[in-house]
């Protein structure tokens, strides 16, 4: 697995400060086309209120990850319109 873009811009870009502790919400493109994504864990207080969404579920391999609105509409340019 290798990471080959970041899909967005530079969290600090403009000399924004993120909330993250020690670093900042991202998503980047993977070699194989998947996306990953670096966001504050909210498993723990998320999991238990996914009943709420039909048919939604986080897996013992999965992890609920919050991402900021501004990292995610910032991002919308890069993301691909088809697959």
């Amino acid at each position: 697995m290798n990471f080959l873009r970041r899909i967005g811009p530079d969290p600090h870009e403009g000399g924004f400060k993120t909330a993250a502790a020690d670093g900042c919400p991202d998503i980047l493109e993977l070699d194989d086309g998947d996306f990953a994504v670096i966001g504050m864990d909210i498993t723990a207080a998320a999991k238990s209120r996914l009943f709420a969404v039909p048919g939604a579920g986080c897996g013992a391999d999965e992890t609920i990850v919050r991402v900021p609105r501004r990292t995610l509409v910032l991002a919308k340019r890069d993301i691909p319109d088809s697959l």
